[in-house]
């Protein structure tokens, strides 16, 4: 029963039954409580947790593999990797699950280092291991590492599951590998892998970010099921591309099939429009979202908008919805539609609005963004005092520019570039070709230097 009610996602009612029977006078046993513990993880609840816990100490179990595990995991869930790896150490015989589960824990906790620590710690690594550190580099945007990890375990004889292709197709979306990308597509259908909704819609997403906007729908076109984010990332692949009508064309698909839109839906609807100057269809959109489909419009919706709005010049439009946005609580949210009030103001020259738009922005977040685009907009209309100012502004305040990073894939090797990077081996050489490319662009253009950023 206890099982039955965490199968219907009712976690509460789970630890009412397990309540009920420890009432009766009944003692669970090292299969019980693993399900408790998952009720308790779902729950986010650690005092329940630490109860349950305890009573397995009194039992007789941590040193169970199968209670250990699922104790390892209870903790890993809220974040307490200490009690975590006390758990995992008190385990008598360890088995790859629990060398799993602990690198899974402190990968999605962020502490990548950690985790390559277990990882080499593991006597034996089987795929499941090697697709834990895998999924660790990614989730915490080590995406190199992460390649690289990738082909030390191919080169070990340890074939890859679905989980891992997934978190290398994302690797590559990011640093657009489309050569690996493909390698991996082929991979897949070579060993006769399904490609179901996980899969499939990560090989939307690489193909859509490496810009192969065909491949993306062959094998949108070739999933015999699909659900929401499969739909979106689709939506969202038109989007990044520019094609703001098939990305319209697909939702409006996607109603016809009957599957319910969700938020997400409407940020990359609201982008498309946005890239492709739909300024009139994505104000259409808006109306659908909140009357029809029922959603209510969040910050990032209103940033869209409010980017939509600049981009087709209607700038006074774009202010009137950020002075009506809703207030949220949270000045990170309310952040998202000011700065693209702002980037949209800078953008159009619109220097009296940039200014107010800027002076919100400070007062809701410190970040420099701000600052960056006010001063590039004063110097773009030679107001260069004005820049300078807000140059010194920066100092004064400690805050930086965070340098802007670029990948480009060679023989499909990935090299990442970072502005002001010092450190490479050629960076004589790559300064001089710059150099040449800088005077041959200011012969080429007539180029008149302006204070930026």
């Amino acid at each position: 029963m206890i099982k039955g009610f965490l199968l219907k996602d009712e976690s509460f009612r789970a630890l009412q039954v397990h309540i009920l029977i420890l009432r009766h006078g009944l003692l669970p046993d090292n299969y019980t409580l693993p399900y408790i513990l998952k009720a308790c993880a779902n729950m986010k609840s650690l005092n329940l947790g630490g109860s349950v816990h305890g009573q397995s100490l009194k039992l007789g179990f941590p040193s169970d593999n199968y209670m250990g595990n699922s104790l390892i995991a209870r903790y890993s869930a809220v974040g307490e990797m200490g009690a975590a790896r006390l758990v995992f150490e008190e385990i008598s015989l360890k088995c790859v699950v629990s060398w799993t589960v602990l690198i899974s824990g402190y990968a999605k906790g962020g502490d990548v280092y950690s985790t390559r620590l277990i990882f080499d710690e593991a006597p034996l690594k089987d795929r499941g291991i090697w697709g834990a550190m895998i999924a660790g580099y990614v989730q915490t945007n080590c995406f190199k590492e992460g390649l690289k990890l990738f082909r030390l375990m191919q080169l070990s004889g340890v074939k890859p599951d679905e989980a891992s292709l997934v978190s290398m197709l994302c690797a590559c979306a990011h640093l657009g590998c489309l050569e690996i990308g493909k390698w991996i597509h082929r991979y897949v259908e070579k060993v006769g892998m399904p490609v179901g909704l996980k899969l499939g819609t990560a090989l939307i997403d690489m193909y859509s970010k490496c810009g192969c906007l065909d491949l993306a729908e062959k094998v949108f076109d070739e999933m015999t099921k699909r659900d929401v984010i499969c739909w979106n990332t689709m939506i969202s692949g038109y989007a990044m591309n520019g094609d703001g009508g098939s990305a319209v064309k697909t939702f409006d698909e996607m109603r016809r099939l009957g599957v319910e839109p969700d938020s997400v839906t409407f940020i990359s609807l609201f982008a498309a429009c946005s890239y492709s100057n739909m300024a009139d269809e994505g104000l259409r959109l808006l109306h659908v979202m909140a009357n029809v489909c029922k959603i209510e419009p969040g910050p990032k919706h209103y940033g869209c908008i409010v980017d939509l709005l600049t981009r087709a010049w209607l700038i006074e439009e774009a202010n009137a919805i950020v002075q009506r946005m809703p207030v949220t609580g949270s000045s990170s949210e309310e952040a998202i539609a000011w700065r693209a009030l702002l980037s949209g103001c800078c953008s159009h020259w619109h220097i009296d609005l940039a200014e107010a738009a800027a002076e919100r922005l400070v007062e809701l977040e410190r970040h420099s963004g701000a600052y960056v685009l006010l001063a590039n907009a004063y110097a773009a209309v030679r107001r260069h005092d004005e820049a300078r100012r807000i140059r010194k502004t920066m100092r004064r305040r400690g805050v930086d520019k965070t340098p802007g990073c670029s990948s480009v894939e060679i023989d499909s090797s990935a090299h990442e570039f970072v502005a002001g990077e010092k450190t490479h081996l050629k960076m004589d050489e790559i300064s001089a070709i710059l150099e040449v490319i800088k005077t041959h662009s200011e012969i080429d253009s007539n180029f008149v230097s302006s204070v930026s950023l």
